[in-house]
């Protein structure tokens, strides 16, 4: 049985909360920083940083926790308009055009998945629940094979975003995540 997390008390939640809101405002802007100079510029220590967010990747996820979610709904929207499998490939790609929008998450997500961490985390658990919602409706549909794991469709896209998530690269991202979307498919079993 797992605990719930402790309450923190209000000078660490605003420690916290000041932190996400640096961490927010440099990923936002044009150049790396180091997770001790965003502590330094939370004004708080290391220390209090890594105790809340142990890796870059923490804080990372922590910074676009709410900025994912507007991606669920955009996947309900595609499941109204276009066949699964369509919409799944969609979603993908709008997932693709987020990751690079938004500094540093993707790197962090090819990390996770690198070191077996993907699924865990805000934005990596948005991912697969939307992800299972698009490979459900695809199934009921007969449209894509039952039983896909959506951890391992994220880690396939995740891959497909560390080879080719630059803007300039849509192109072989759309054809990688076409790919993907074949393996998928129910004709393909």
């Amino acid at each position: 049985m797992t605990r719930p997390k402790p309450l923190l008390r209000s000078d660490a939640q605003r420690n916290r909360a000041h932190l996400i809101a640096t961490a927010a405002e440099v990923f936002a802007s044009d150049r790396a920083i180091s997770l001790d100079a965003i502590a330094r510029r939370a004004g708080v220590g290391s220390g209090t940083l890594y105790r809340h967010f142990p890796t870059r990747e923490d804080l990372i996820e922590e910074v676009y926790r709410d900025q994912i979610r507007p991606l669920r709904d955009k996947a309900i929207d595609l499941m109204r308009t276009e066949s699964p499998t369509r919409a799944l490939h969609l979603w993908m790609l709008d997932f693709a055009e987020w990751t690079g929008s938004r500094r540093g998450i993707c790197e962090a997500l090819v990390a996770m998945s690198a070191s077996g961490r993907f699924g865990s985390g805000p934005v990596c658990d948005e991912v697969q629940q939307v992800l299972q919602m698009l490979l459900n409706a695809g199934a009921e549909a007969g449209e894509l094979r039952i039983g896909i794991n959506p951890l391992d469709v994220g880690g396939m896209l995740v891959g497909s975003l560390s080879v080719a998530g630059a803007p300039g690269q849509r192109n072989q991202l759309d054809r990688m995540i076409t790919i993907i979307v074949d393996g998928l498919s129910q004709t393909h079993s």
